[in-house]
């Protein structure tokens, strides 16, 4: 299958989703967001499948249904804890080309107020700075473009994205 996706990753808040829909549309493309996936394959909300089997569980239940993602043409926007699923890092990264959406901690801080209900993966005891340094390195290292949104609004976002589609040749 050719790269013809394109794999938004990144912390919880960058605007993963958003992004997503908005270049699905410039692009033509489909729109998938991961976590619908995941509700709608496991018939419940992140958060009830979080609380039933756990962080290290729904990291499973991610992984197993990321890994089976079938897509062309498609923007794919995934949980912030798909990086901790090796089998669908390498799906994805099979797939399409992984864009990480890079912001600075204190920005992310702000646009998230309502972390839990967000359905986001904490162990017990962490907090999300803990979270945003554990993940980076992960959404580094299975990027093949990263964007820093920092100072940047919706549009000039995607405008990055869409200059990296040209430079990078996108579907190789």
């Amino acid at each position: 299958m050719p790269k013809s996706n394109i794999v938004l990753i990144g912390m919880p808040g960058v605007g993963k989703s958003t992004i997503g829909v908005i270049l699905a549309k410039v692009l033509g493309y489909q729109f998938i967001d991961a976590d619908l996936v995941i509700q709608k394959e496991e018939g419940k909300l992140l958060k009830d499948i979080i609380a039933e089997v756990g962080p290290e569980g729904f990291i499973e239940v991610e992984n197993r249904i990321n890994a089976s993602i079938e897509a062309e043409n498609s923007i794919i926007a995934t949980g912030g804890s798909v990086i901790y699923g090796q089998e669908a890092m390498e799906h994805l990264s099979a797939i399409g080309t992984i864009i990480y959406l890079s912001l600075p901690f204190e920005k992310l801080e702000k646009r998230l107020s309502d972390i839990k209900g967000r359905g986001v993966v904490l162990k017990d005891g962490q907090t999300l700075k803990d979270l945003y340094c554990e993940r980076t390195p992960l959404y580094e290292k299975y990027a093949d473009i990263v964007i820093d949104e920092n100072g940047l609004n919706v549009e000039e976002t995607i405008d990055m994205i869409l200059n990296s589609k040209e430079k990078e040749q996108w579907g190789k």
